[in-house]
């Protein structure tokens, strides 16, 4: 079934990167329903590696702005919420109940090289996936990358398998302040069919 034109203009044609955000509180039921769609999308071998760390109160905005890059202080500080997109680089061990009809665990266990591969493209997969489901639910998204991933894990996930991917900020953003849509390249320019 093909989603209608305005389901496309919320999820893709009308979404844009957001850096300005209005003053409206994030409810944690909305991100507990953005994460329960993102979760359906596909991984390899349904891995699921995808760790989500929400922050929100200002104790967690402070730490989390000893991580930033100077460009991306501002934004973050004055988003309802911050979601740290992780990976957790034990996720082989749940397998077993995630993708039962075979021994998953046995194709990664002491494979580090494999373990890092499968975390972090499924886990992009999956924050990506997130950052579409938010949409779906009515937020904007600033996804971004510039901070510091080993100062986070140590103040977020020290002492456990998690380690960050990605940064996506989360609310309602201020459209007046959005910059145009930068150009994107056409399908023959990215594309072929062989």
């Amino acid at each position: 079934m093909k989603l209608d034109g305005n389901a496309r203009k919320i999820i893709f044609e009308d979404a844009h990167t957001h850096s300005h955000w209005l003053e409206e509180k994030v409810d944690d039921a909305v991100l507990r329903e953005a994460f329960d769609l993102a979760k359906i999308g596909p991984t390899s071998a349904n891995c699921s590696p995808m760790r989500i760390t929400f922050v929100k109160s200002p104790e967690a905005k402070e730490k989390l702005k000893q991580c930033l890059q100077e460009g991306n202080i501002e934004k973050t500080m004055k988003a309802p919420a911050t979601a740290i997109i992780a990976m957790d680089m034990e996720f082989y061990e749940k397998l077993p109940k995630l993708f039962p009809q075979a021994d998953a665990r046995s194709w990664f266990a002491g494979n580090q090289k494999s373990i890092e591969e499968t975390a972090f493209r499924n886990s992009s997969l999956q924050g990506a996936y997130f950052i579409v489901a938010a949409r779906a639910m009515g937020l904007d998204c600033g996804p971004m990358s510039g901070f510091d991933r080993n100062k986070c894990d140590e103040l977020f996930f020290k002492g456990t398998p998690v380690k960050s991917n990605f940064l996506c900020n989360l609310g309602h953003g201020d459209k007046s302040k959005l910059y145009p849509r930068n150009p994107r390249l056409a399908f023959d320019e990215a594309c072929k069919v062989l």
